[in-house]
């Protein structure tokens, strides 16, 4: 990486360059061969862009003023206007994680993050996602989402960079979920 990447909660001004990446990597929007690269379900909208950023919940990495990454992170109640973070709030009884009563209140959902294929790979998501976690800390003891089984690199780059945890699975419209949690008092070492 270089010393041009910077950090920062995303500002209005941030919304079309967030949008145009995430056209870039939609699920809807991509072939078979570059789903297995990585890809984002979620669409976000202009309004709903608009609603992270006035909670500074929405987390954006430039490299000389263009946007390369982003990571979404919000509270259920934001997320609640999609059914699939509905169901997957619902199973929070069912689950643990270290010694965590896992509840909406004192947890949020992370996610989506999207990198710029020309970036991945190259150490980014760490310093992304540290970025996030000092942020979110303030707010959430807890992180938790969930990663389609199909996405292989973001299931890995979770798991083994990030040390995220597996703590369940589901099944939502015939696709299936891993479940993962992360303790936002640890910094990623």
């Amino acid at each position: 990486m270089t010393e041009r990447i910077t950090f920062e909660i995303a500002k209005m001004s941030d919304i079309d360059g967030v949008l145009a990446l995430q056209e870039l990597y939609l699920v809807a929007n991509l072939s078979e061969e570059e789903k297995a690269s990585g890809f984002v379900t979620t669409p976000f909208t202009t309004q709903q862009l608009t609603e992270v950023i006035q909670k500074s919940e929405l987390f954006i990495a430039k490299d000389n003023y263009k946007i390369i990454a982003y990571v979404f992170s919000g509270s259920w109640d934001f997320f609640k206007q999609w059914p699939i973070f509905n169901y997957m709030s619902s199973l929070f009884p069912e689950l643990t994680f270290l010694d965590f009563d896992i509840t909406t209140n004192n947890s949020f959902q992370y996610g989506p993050i999207c990198i710029h294929k020309k970036y991945r790979g190259k150490g980014l998501i760490t310093p992304l996602f540290e970025f996030m976690r000092t942020h979110m800390l303030y707010k959430y003891p807890l992180g938790l989402t969930f990663i389609n089984k199909i996405n292989i690199p973001s299931t890995k780059a979770h798991t083994e960079k990030l040390k995220w945890t597996i703590i369940g699975d589901f099944q939502f419209n015939n696709n299936d979920y891993l479940i993962l949690a992360y303790d936002m008092n640890q910094a990623v070492s």
